[in-house]
């Protein structure tokens, strides 16, 4: 096979410029993809099981899910549907995380709105925030927390991304 490079310009052509080429004939194939579309797909290659897609597909607005991806429980699902949900060693925890780099109460997620933020509630170990320390931030869709050795993906729910992007 003959690449373009190499072979010999027609009568037409200028060595070293690129030749002229026809527009395929036939329907356009272009694919368009949704951000609904996007955001399963970045889900899935996140490591993103079927089962947890569709756990965060069906999120009702002003919830969000909390996904262990690194710790003793990897896997392990937590639903954010209340105000205050607090997570630790106590077993008094919301989100009880059973770990000795864990805090009794560690921290807290707060809702407001459809927003959730993570405070650290003066831990020993801290509470990380997409790898830094914080003492309060911001969650968005995708952040990773971690709370001692626990690192959770947070997913908030899809009816308030949309809603948002609006």
């Amino acid at each position: 096979m003959v690449d373009d490079a190499a072979r010999a310009p027609g009568r037409d052509e200028v060595p070293g410029e690129p030749r002229e080429r026809s527009a395929p004939a036939g329907p356009d194939t272009t694919a368009h993809y949704t951000g609904e579309f996007a955001a399963q797909l970045a889900a899935l290659e996140a490591g993103t099981s079927t089962e947890e897609v569709e756990a965060v597909q069906a999120l009702p607005s002003g919830s969000a899910l909390l996904v262990v991806r690194r710790g003793p429980n990897v896997g392990a699902r937590f639903l954010l549907d209340s105000d205050v949900t607090t997570v630790g060693r106590h077993p008094d925890a919301e989100i009880f995380l059973d770990d000795v780099t864990v805090s009794r109460r560690h921290a807290e997620f707060r809702r407001m709105g459809t927003s959730f933020q993570v405070h650290d509630l003066g831990s020993m170990n801290g509470t990380y925030f997409d790898g830094v320390r914080i003492e309060s931030a911001l969650l968005s869709d995708g952040a990773e927390v971690q709370v001692g050795k626990f690192r959770l993906t947070f997913y908030a729910s899809r009816v308030d991304l949309v809603a948002a992007a609006r």
